[in-house]
């Protein structure tokens, strides 16, 4: 993992619960903003940085091929962008792992239905910005006053591999 400051773990861990919490993100394709949608990310924590989505056969997301998500955490305090490449997940026993009412509900068919699409996005590079400057910090930016050389300001934007 790749970092330019803190602990590679932390963000790791940071990150996968931040996602966790939030039940939406935005989902685009590179290179055509006008697919960006919010989608429900399907999330294993004992997968190796991918994560899952049911669609449709018909949504632009059927092309496949390089995505772009950005997502913020609850209470503000993580704002994420990651990128990864967009394929069919074949597993059977993923896609009943996810499975659930919810995700029924946007399927005439149910599981069988004949335009339902699962995939899978692999991750890659990401950028982390840390939305937790602290009382001080917050304070100063409320009064106005220049935060742009403090510590906790400089150290919130992270890239890493995920």
């Amino acid at each position: 993992m790749n970092h330019k400051e803190g602990d590679p773990e932390e963000l790791k861990k940071k990150f996968w619960k931040a996602l966790a919490d939030s039940p939406f993100l935005f989902l685009q394709l590179d290179g055509d903003p006008e697919t960006a949608v919010p989608m429900s990310p399907q999330l294993d924590k004992d997968a190796n940085s991918t994560i899952w989505f049911f669609t449709h056969k018909n949504s632009s997301f059927a092309k496949l091929g390089q995505a772009t998500a950005t997502f913020q955490g609850k209470g503000h305090d993580m704002y994420c962008r990651f990128h990864g490449q967009l394929s069919v997940e074949e597993s059977r026993e993923r896609f009943e792992q996810f499975w659930n009412n919810f995700i029924e509900a946007w399927y005439d068919g149910g599981k069988d239905d004949p335009n339902l699409l699962f995939l899978r996005m692999d991750l890659g590079h990401a950028e982390i910005w840390d939305g937790d400057f602290g009382l001080l910090t917050t304070a100063k930016m409320a009064l106005g006053k220049t935060v742009h050389d403090d510590k906790n300001v400089r150290e919130s934007h992270t890239e890493a591999s995920l």
